[in-house]
């Protein structure tokens, strides 16, 4: 039998709070019928409201999920308490029934395919003709982004407050259609900058960000490697997985995980796992990715400690990850914190590296919520230094720490700190 997770992983794996919540409500054995498990899932049938049964199964291996519940969120209440009840040990092993063997089944094969898939695309290489395309495609789309800030900064910044969306979406357009995607989604961004007090200035830095990378893409060949590296993946040149695994920077660690993020955009659904190297000290990020009805990657569990060896994508500050292998099972760990000026001094020191960095992971120690005169959250350290929190609902993280200090995990943006998991001496973690 596989080794039962604690309660905590578990519930690291909610997306949310208040799935955290619901999966509470529905890991009661009363309410569920046809459980088991064996080395490599869990699964049971759940009643719902009214005469709705609703199969549940979770593919520990990943994890991986399936529920016949209409929810859209990955993993549901309904396979949250199922691995809940499993946890408690009141799941008990048994043979699969047909449709969770078939479901694994189908799981496995699919893995199979794909990795057939990426073996066959490895061993025909890249078509150099190609590559020379879409390097004059993008050169091409690039200097007229350059026209384009240019125009916006000589008109001035006045017209642009009453602009309408399209005109941030024309230019993203021809962005794609010069096969530069990332820099198109940071275009199309602009228009989502909030119309406040200020807001001039913060578009003038984000055209100013814009033309530095359209520069420095267009003197990549005087560019150190590793910046040369940032700048082609800013503005949409990928490097395939193949390549970070054999030929990426190898990094060997305990790796906490710090906490995660789901956004959604364009029918894609994108995961941030954010991770720190108890003995590096070293942060990575992440990536998952997911199509509408499909599960992300949650072999990352908030609140847990990992033994892995992490491949870097290349860069003048290598950040996002791939995980290379794993040695031994994931435990729960209360990860390593900062004070705010030891943390503000790396994201300065990284800042100073990619220019374009947008994001950038917290873990603080000693670190208690408190209100500014002005009616503003902040977090606050022993040293008395303060961040400014970023979230919509901060009486979660409030009632946990009481006014007393946490370990606070959270995603830094020059917006604020948006929580993301804390630790507390008698609750344990807690996802924010």
């Amino acid at each position: 039998m596989s080794e039962r997770w604690a309660r905590e992983q578990v519930l690291g794996l909610a997306p949310d709070a208040a799935s955290a919540k619901a999966a509470g409500g529905v890991a009661k054995p009363g309410k569920w019928g046809g459980t088991g498990c064996d080395d490599e899932a869990v699964w049971g049938e759940c009643r719902g409201s009214g005469k709705s049964v609703y199969r549940t199964g979770v593919d520990l291996t990943e994890p991986a999920y399936r529920c016949t519940c209409p929810s859209r969120k990955f993993p549901c209440k309904h396979a949250l308490g199922l691995l809940l009840m499993w946890a408690d040990a009141v799941v008990e092993g048994g043979p699969r029934p047909g449709w969770v063997a078939e479901w694994v089944e189908e799981r496995r094969e699919r893995a199979g395919r794909a990795a057939r898939r990426r073996a066959a695309a490895a061993g025909r290489g890249r078509d150099p003709k190609t590559a020379e395309r879409r390097e004059r495609r993008v050169d091409d789309g690039l200097a007229e982004l350059d026209q384009w800030l240019r125009d916006q900064v000589a008109h001035g910044l006045a017209q642009a407050e009453k602009a309408p969306y399209r005109l941030w979406d024309d230019a993203a357009r021809r962005l794609v259609d010069a096969q530069a995607g990332a820099l198109a989604g940071q275009v199309r961004g602009l228009a989502a900058i909030p119309r406040r007090p200020g807001w001039p200035g913060r578009l003038l830095e984000e055209y100013a960000l814009l033309r530095l990378l359209v520069r420095a893409h267009q003197r990549r060949d005087e560019l150190p490697e590793g910046l040369r590296d940032t700048v082609r993946s800013r503005v949409g040149f990928t490097v395939p997985q193949e390549d970070v695994l054999s030929g990426g920077e190898r990094v060997r660690d305990l790796w906490c995980v710090l906490g995660s993020r789901d956004t959604a955009q364009d029918l894609l659904t994108t995961r941030r796992v954010w991770l720190r190297g108890r003995r590096t000290g070293r942060p990575a990020l992440v990536l998952s990715f997911a199509a509408p009805g499909a599960s992300l990657d949650a072999s990352l569990v908030t609140g847990t400690q990992v033994d892995a060896e992490l491949a870097f994508y290349p860069g003048a500050q290598p950040l996002r990850a791939l995980v290379a292998g794993r040695y031994g099972a994931a435990e729960p760990a209360v990860p390593g914190g900062t004070a705010v000026r030891e943390f503000l001094d790396e994201h300065a020191a990284a800042l100073a590296k990619d220019p374009w960095l947008d994001r950038w992971p917290a873990a603080l120690e000693n670190a208690r919520p408190a209100r500014a005169e002005g009616g503003g959250l902040y977090v606050i350290d022993g040293a008395g230094d303060a961040l400014p929190l970023r979230t919509g609902d901060p009486w979660r993280l409030l009632a946990l720490s009481g006014g007393g200090p946490v370990t606070l995990s959270g995603e830094w943006s020059p917006r604020g700190l948006r929580p993301l998991a804390a630790w507390h001496e008698t609750e344990g973690t807690v996802v924010l």
